[in-house]
């Protein structure tokens, strides 16, 4: 029977729950930064799966590792040892302010991890039972219970009130307000160092340096949520690299393992002291097969020089973001960093956009009703860049909604 797009939206009535608003697009075939649909057309990718596959579609490398890696061993748990899991968190300490690793499978089961690490650290081992976390306005740490309560966005709680207690939100680029917020009940300080679900605003240098400043002064811990800005996203491997600063405990997923599905907890010695056998787990938590993935990340990310590219094509990219910007006067702000950048519409048609995208062979992906955001491979050429953005020239000129 042929699977086409009618197809899979029929199957999805019938057997799947409704909580994804998809766009009307049935991918089968990835490569690089391009996929291809069910009717065989082309798109240049500037989603990259929610900015998970760094190193693009289907690298050579890491289908290696991982084909090499199914045919070994695929699964045995964490009560034993696996040679996988250990060599990739030498290699991110290594590369990393961190001692220490804690793997698991997402983005929120990392973030889950570093809230319950930072509770019991100061209590076991500082000795203070200080439990709450103080995080940001319009900030996304994740859609579990723990990790939703710290999410500063309260749209995304209210339907599942009552959420975990302990989280302080404050203004983000506020540092006033999150001194103001520290007290003697707080363990620790989580913060994105650009708040990327929630729409690509970035962390003022002043203000993620200040936050550090005030954790070291008032002797509590600095969380960073890197699952979308780290593994080169940024121009750096790691956006705490840009501020002069590094954290007690770091959260990574999205990039990791190139588009399968790992999280990852890292932390200082001292800070990782915290946790004993039996505190936390995960059955399928630094799996054999995405740690092989992940390690042929990082080895391709250093290989072909994608951190640099991400830093040099990002610039351009948002050069020409600006101007057509200037050009149309569509757009309010253009922000963002090496290659997590986002467009903000004067008018709330962003939705509009994408879908002209699509018709265009462009996969871009919007935030909300006015904001476009751009999470490439971090392979992409400035030529395709500038494919996207004179293709986006001409949606934006043919529809007057757009260009306010």
């Amino acid at each position: 029977m042929e699977y086409d797009l009618q197809a899979a939206k029929k199957q999805e009535e019938l057997y799947l729950i409704g909580n994804y608003g998809r766009l009307p697009v049935l991918f089968v075939r990835g490569h690089g930064t391009r996929l291809w649909d069910d009717t065989g057309k082309e798109y240049v990718d500037f989603v990259s799966g929610l900015g998970a596959c760094v190193a693009g579609h289907c690298h050579a490398e890491i289908i290696a590792a991982v084909a090499r890696q199914v045919s070994q061993l695929i699964h045995v748990t964490n009560l034993f040892y696996t040679r996988p899991q250990g060599e990739l968190a030498e290699m991110l300490a290594r590369y990393s302010f961190a001692d220490k690793a804690f793997f698991c499978n997402s983005g929120t089961e990392a973030n889950e991890a570093a809230i319950k690490l930072a509770r019991k650290y100061m209590r076991e081992v500082r000795g203070e039972d200080r439990y709450k976390v103080v995080t940001a306005l319009r900030s996304f740490h994740g859609r579990t219970m723990g990790s939703l309560a710290a999410t500063g966005q309260p749209s995304k709680a209210q339907p599942f009130e009552p959420v975990t207690p302990g989280f302080v939100h404050v203004p983000f680029n506020d540092l006033e307000s999150l001194e103001e917020a520290v007290d003697e009940e707080t363990c620790a300080v989580m913060l994105e160092p650009i708040q990327g679900e929630g729409g690509v605003y970035v962390a003022d240098v002043p203000y993620l340096r200040g936050a550090w400043e005030i954790c070291r002064r008032k002797g509590i811990l600095l969380v960073l949520d890197e699952v979308q800005t780290g593994m080169g996203r940024t121009g750096a491997l790691f956006a705490y690299e840009h501020y002069g600063v590094a954290p007690d405990i770091m959260t990574l997923a999205k990039g990791l393992a190139g588009g399968l599905p790992i999280g990852a907890l890292l932390a200082t010695s001292e800070v990782a002291s915290g946790f004993k056998p039996g505190d936390h787990g995960s059955t399928f938590g630094g799996n054999p097969v995405v740690c092989a993935a992940a390690l042929a990340v990082l080895t391709v990310l250093r290989e072909e020089q994608l951190v640099d590219n991400a830093s040099r094509v990002g610039k351009h990219f948002r050069g020409e973001l600006e101007r057509l910007g200037r050009d149309t006067g569509a757009f309010a702000e253009v922000r963002g960093m090496g290659l997590m950048l986002a467009a903000e519409l004067k008018e709330p048609v962003a939705r509009e956009v994408v879908l002209h995208c699509l018709e265009e062979g462009y996969v871009v992906n919007n935030i909300g009703d006015n904001i476009l955001r751009f999470l490439p491979p971090l392979s992409i050429s400035t030529r395709e860049v500038d494919g996207l953005v004179g293709a986006l020239g001409g949606i934006l000129a043919e529809s007057p909604s757009a260009s306010g």
